[in-house]
């Protein structure tokens, strides 16, 4: 094995660990979710400060709003943490309130459909070994992806209806 491939494996090796030892404490709450998707980050806020924040994945097209249905854009808005689901194939997921009233608006005067599913979910079964590495690239259909360990976390700790802005 070469130097290279061998520190290029060692760097994917430390992604891939979740670190319990930052864990939310159980009786935490969010009141408010921001994602910075230019950042790759998704922050929990209560009451204006800061609880913890998590790397992320997007979709493959993630620079733009997602404009219509297929087009693997993760939207930008402000939508709702509308349902915690704990059983999907990506683990668990907080489905969100795509689209809203301004991405019905924009795709209707586009002809397209504007498309829906849109979620903070874990890592699809069976993957759950990459860790964080799968914050290597973008790799959803316009979801916003977090470790099993993180979404277990976040479906705990986001109540449904949670405000959740998602930034350029």
């Amino acid at each position: 094995m070469t130097r290279a491939l061998a520190a290029v494996l060692a760097a994917v090796l430390s992604l891939a660990t979740d670190s319990p030892a930052q864990a939310l404490p159980h009786a935490l709450r969010a009141d408010r979710l921001v994602v910075r998707k230019a950042e790759r980050t998704l922050t929990l806020y209560w009451h204006g400060a800061k609880l913890k924040s998590y790397r992320i994945a997007l979709g493959g097209r993630a620079v733009g709003a997602k404009a219509q249905r297929g087009d693997q854009r993760t939207p930008e808005g402000l939508y709702s943490a509308a349902k915690r689901r704990k059983e999907t194939a990506f683990h668990a997921a907080l489905e969100l309130s795509y689209p809203n009233d301004a991405d019905l608006a924009r795709a209707k005067a586009a002809g397209v459909p504007p498309g829906g599913g849109i979620e903070i979910h874990g890592l699809r079964d069976g993957f759950d070994w990459l860790g964080s590495a799968h914050v290597l690239f973008d790799w959803t259909d316009g979801c916003i992806a977090v470790t099993n360990t993180e979404i277990d976390e976040l479906v705990r700790a986001v109540p449904d209806g949670t405000p959740v802005e998602i930034l350029p």
